[in-house]
C-alpha cells in the first residue's frame, strides 16, 4: 500500500472511530467532569491525539475501541486536572501578594501560560528523568542523593538531567 493509500485508510479508522463512539465518550467524560463543555473538548482532544499518533499500526489495530478512548481520554483527563491545580494555586499565591507587587493582568497570563507549557515538558519526560530533575530543582537534592533515591548510578542521574534541561532550553525556543 503506498503511504497516501496508508494514510487514507488511518483517516477513515479514526472517522469510524469518532462516529461510532465520540457520544459515548462525551458522555463519559462529561460524568466525569461534570461539565458539557470540558468533555467536548476533551473529547475532541482524545481524537487529534488519536489523528496525530505516532503509532498508527496501534490505533488500526485497536480491537476494544472504548477501552482505547477511555485510556488516552483518562490521560487527558488527569492533565486537565493537573492545569487547574496549576491554576489554582497560582491564583492562591498571587492573592497573597499585597497589591503594590501584584503583576499586571498581561504578566499574569503570560506566566500561567509559561507554567503549564512547562508542567506538559515535565509530563512528556519519563518517569525518572521528571523525578530526578524535580528532586533536584524542587527539593535541592545532590545527583548522589537522587541517584540513591532512584536506585541508578550517579553517572545516569546526570544524564537524566542533561535531557530534562535539553527539553527546558527546547522550550525556550
Amino acid at each position: 500500500m503506498t503511504i497516501a493509500g496508508e494514510k487514507e485508510a488511518f483517516e477513515r479508522r479514526i472517522d469510524q472511530l469518532y462516529h461510532s463512539h465520540s457520544g459515548w465518550l462525551r458522555g463519559w467524560l462529561r460524568r466525569r467532569l461534570d461539565c458539557s463543555h470540558s468533555a467536548e473538548d476533551l473529547t475532541q482532544d482524545t481524537f487529534m491525539r488519536l489523528l496525530t499518533a505516532r503509532d498508527r499500526d496501534g490505533v488500526l489495530a485497536v480491537r476494544e475501541p472504548r477501552a482505547y478512548l477511555s485510556t488516552v481520554a483518562g490521560r487527558l483527563l488527569v492533565n486537565h486536572y493537573r492545569r487547574l491545580s496549576l491554576e489554582r494555586t497560582y491564583k492562591e499565591t498571587l492573592a497573597l501578594l499585597p497589591p503594590e507587587q501584584a503583576p499586571s493582568p498581561e504578566w499574569r497570563l503570560a506566566l500561567l501560560e509559561t507554567l503549564q507549557e512547562v508542567d506538559a515538558l515535565l509530563d512528556r519526560l519519563p518517569e525518572k528523568v521528571r523525578t530526578a530533575f524535580l528532586l533536584s530543582q524542587l527539593e535541592g537534592l545532590t545527583y548522589a542523593v537522587i541517584a540513591e533515591h532512584l536506585a541508578v548510578s550517579e553517572r545516569t542521574v546526570k544524564r537524566y538531567m542533561a535531557r530534562a534541561l535539553e527539553e527546558c532550553i527546547l522550550l525556550m525556543d
